[in-house]
């Protein structure tokens, strides 16, 4: 059976999106492709949400861009970290670690009684 799918909590996406590319520069279709592979088809992300947030993560320059032949032959636009979108990846990493940990202190606390 497979994984069911649930939404990407706000914010999370811009976070998903600069460690795909801390990986490797990719074309958007990639960078889904991506996000969905590793996470075992949990994470799926729509065209309707990725295009906006790789716009506004490059407008913000995390991301830059350039247009490249693709491996299927067509042209596509490809991202690539900027190192103030690598410094942003380890602000929204050391974040989250303390997020998840703390929550993973709240269900603790709930499931020790």
């Amino acid at each position: 059976m497979p994984p069911s799918r649930f939404p990407i909590p706000q914010g999370t996406l811009d976070m998903l999106i600069l460690q795909i590319l801390s990986l490797e520069p990719a074309h958007g279709y990639g960078i889904a492709q991506r996000l969905e592979q590793i996470s075992r088809s949990v994470v799926q992300v729509n065209q309707g949400s990725l295009y906006p947030a790789l716009h506004r993560l490059e407008q913000k320059g995390w991301l830059q861009a350039e247009w490249k032949q693709s491996e299927t032959g067509r042209e596509a636009k490809f991202y690539a970290l900027t190192p103030a979108g690598l410094a942003q990846l380890a602000v929204e990493r050391d974040s989250w670690a303390k997020l998840s940990g703390a929550v993973q202190l709240i269900f603790d606390e709930g499931t020790a009684q």
